[in-house]
């Protein structure tokens, strides 16, 4: 008698573990959608340090101490730097630019990123530093604009304004509503 109840529950205890493993498969558009309608990201990544490279060669390196990522977003999916980033582009063997910000949201599907809060751009090899507290920054096109006041600095003068307009190294740049003292080549 002992040995039949025995094996009635071992059967019944494995027949409810079969059931249990073989019904905990979740379709991964379900863990997507679920995650999408909670505004929760599908990753997060700490310490980030990433290398881009092009036909062999360093073109950035991104850092930030958090990411969330959203890629389950069917409409605009979107990655979040809610510490800042720090990224530097590389042009060539002399010219690089700085990009630092303490907030940013890039949105892969188009490659538009906005960055906020102490928004800093340096150029090093013409000596260029933009500061602004919000830049929107095509990657594409490689340029960025700010409706907001802003300072740039060059080596020889110091230009105040309310929105900016410039290739991502600074070379090319357009500014409005400026003051400030600006020394004209004649």
């Amino acid at each position: 008698m002992k040995i039949i109840a025995f094996h009635i529950k071992f059967h019944s205890v494995a027949i409810l573990l079969a059931a249990l493993l073989f019904s905990c498969t979740n379709d991964i558009k379900k863990v997507r959608n679920f995650l999408s309608d909670k505004n929760l990201p599908i990753g997060k990544a700490q310490n980030i340090h990433t290398l881009y490279k092009d036909s062999g060669k360093v073109v950035s390196i991104l850092d930030s101490p958090l990411m969330y990522d959203y890629a389950n977003r069917e409409l605009q999916p979107y990655m979040e730097f809610p510490e800042g980033i720090r990224l530097l582009r590389i042009y060539g063997d002399s010219d690089s630019t700085l990009v630092t910000a303490r907030y940013a949201l890039t949105y892969t599907k188009n490659d538009l990123s906005e960055l906020r809060d102490s928004v800093e751009v340096i150029n090093y090899s013409k000596n260029f530093i933009l500061r602004t507290s919000q830049l929107f920054w095509d990657q594409k096109l490689h340029y960025f604009i700010s409706t907001q006041p802003f300072i740039l600095v060059t080596p020889s003068d110091t230009i105040y304004g309310q929105g900016f307009e410039s290739t991502e190294n600074l070379e090319n740049w357009q500014s409005r509503n400026n003051y400030g003292s600006l020394t004209v080549k004649e």
